[in-house]
């Protein structure tokens, strides 16, 4: 940065830029501008970081003038259909079954349905079953001799059979039709209307409808959404949100996979999603009473409706698209040559051991386990190894309940974690991790003994 940008930073007191010039500077130095900044801030009445703002946004408006134009109205019927439609989004009796049908149509049937249905079962078991696979697997059996290396290619937990299965036949049609769906949303503007009309809903979970942003985003990338609650105001609603992000927001892929799974079951289906959100609303309500900082306060500015553009559309979805592929389908790569490394020290199997002894108390089959270590390197990984055990006819009924409930609470990615970690600290990282095992097993305890119990058919 310049150093006219670096001085408006300081005038504006960020403190990340203060504390970078304090480290870069010698100390009588960084005083003399620290002093600099205090005299100029006693001279305004008013705070220079608004000030700063203010003449940033007017300077701003003159540029906009010099290189826009607005074209004349097309008539009074679109200008009356815009506020019918501003009137339905932002008023509660018709926006909130608006909000279900979105919900419905967009997440359950578009992502869950066709999603994590049509396209996985085409790819995962056409394509990588019946032809991918077994070409891999013939290849290497042929051609390698080396029986560590042929595991690390082919095999149950090889580089192409599960990291490139995973990643392309299981997880790609997911978040693809995610990002889809996402990028409509935003291109119409109905997102900040969803931030106005959650504002009070927020709330007694100790955010605002700002908020909305980075928990909706959770549903997409949990790193991603983590990184995005810098722009919550408060310290205490960044650490709220993050919490509530690693322990009750499914992302995209984990969700889909998830939905895919118990779309035929209702009763299971509305068992998960009155867990999970039961979970969020009470984690949110006790955090938001125990966790000691400024309440938020909310504004947003509401840009009207439009429909949607398909260029802008395709434009956003392919740039998220690229980011996964990027950023994300390497870590699959990673994943596989951990559970190697792994596979061959045997860590792997200690760590297996350890987790079966709470599976087991759970009520779930043993194989279970793998699926749970899985979602700590990719929660994608957790859901997929899910997936697998419920076409091989080894979760039905009461356990594919359990395990897709313990299996969303469990401890976020090792990405995401990452993200908390730099973002919040370790102190608070590990506390949220170790939070969501203790909330993850408990409620998979309850919920067995109950679904045991009562006889509940699923």
């Amino acid at each position: 940065m310049s150093r006219k940008a670096i001085a408006l930073l300081l005038l504006s007191g960020a403190k990340d830029v203060h504390a970078l010039v304090r480290r870069s500077e010698a100390r009588e130095r960084y005083e003399r501008i620290r002093a600099i900044v205090e005299s100029t801030a006693s001279c305004c009445d008013l705070p220079l970081s608004y000030l700063i703002g203010i003449e940033r946004q007017g300077r701003a408006d003159v540029i906009a003038r010099r290189v826009t134009r607005t074209a004349a109205r097309r008539g009074r019927g679109r200008s009356c259909a815009a506020r019918v439609l501003d009137f339905v989004t932002l008023f509660p009796p018709t926006a909130v079954p608006l909000l279900l049908l979105v919900l419905y149509f967009g997440l359950y049937r578009f992502v869950g349905t066709f999603g994590a249905g049509t396209l996985v079962d085409f790819l995962e078991r056409r394509v990588f079953g019946e032809i991918v696979n077994p070409a891999v697997n013939a290849f290497v059996a042929r051609h390698i001799a080396s029986v560590s290396l042929r595991e690390l290619i082919a095999g149950e937990y090889g580089l192409i059979t599960l990291g490139l299965r995973y990643s392309v036949a299981i997880v790609l049609p997911i978040v693809g039709t995610f990002f889809l769906m996402f990028s409509v949303l935003e291109d119409t503007g109905y997102l900040p209307r969803l931030a106005l009309m959650a504002d009070a809903a927020f709330k007694l979970v100790g955010l605002s409808g700002r908020a909305v942003i980075p928990i909706t985003l959770g549903f997409g990338c949990g790193t991603m959404a983590t990184m995005v609650t810098r722009t919550l105001e408060t310290k205490r609603e960044r650490t709220i949100a993050t919490l509530l992000l690693a322990l009750a927001v499914p992302c995209s892929a984990q969700l889909g996979v998830i939905l895919g799974m118990l779309a035929t079951r209702p009763r299971a289906l509305l068992l998960w999603v009155g867990v999970v959100g039961g979970t969020f609303l009470a984690a949110g309500y006790a955090s938001s009473r125990f966790i000691p900082g400024e309440r938020p306060v909310f504004y947003m500015e509401v840009p009207p409706l439009r429909v949607p553009v398909a260029s802008n559309v395709l434009t956003k979805t392919f740039t998220r698209m690229k980011w996964y592929f990027f950023e994300v389908m390497p870590l699959f790569m990673g994943a596989s040559i951990v559970i190697w490394l792994g596979r061959m020290t045997g860590l792997f199997q200690l760590a297996l051991r350890l987790l079966e002894v709470p599976v087991r108390l759970m009520g779930l089959p043993p194989e279970v386990a793998s699926a749970f270590l899985f979602g700590f390197f990719r929660r994608d990984y957790g859901a997929a190894g899910l997936y697998d055990l419920v076409v091989a006819g080894k979760l039905t009924g009461p356990d594919l309940v359990v395990a897709c409930v313990v299996l969303t609470l469990f401890v976020p990615c090792v990405a995401q974690f990452a993200m908390m970690w730099k973002e919040r600290g370790w102190r608070v990282a590990l506390a949220i991790a170790g939070l969501a095992v203790g909330v993850a097993f408990a409620w998979g305890c309850v919920l067995n003994l109950v679904l045991t119990w009562s006889g509940l058919a699923l």
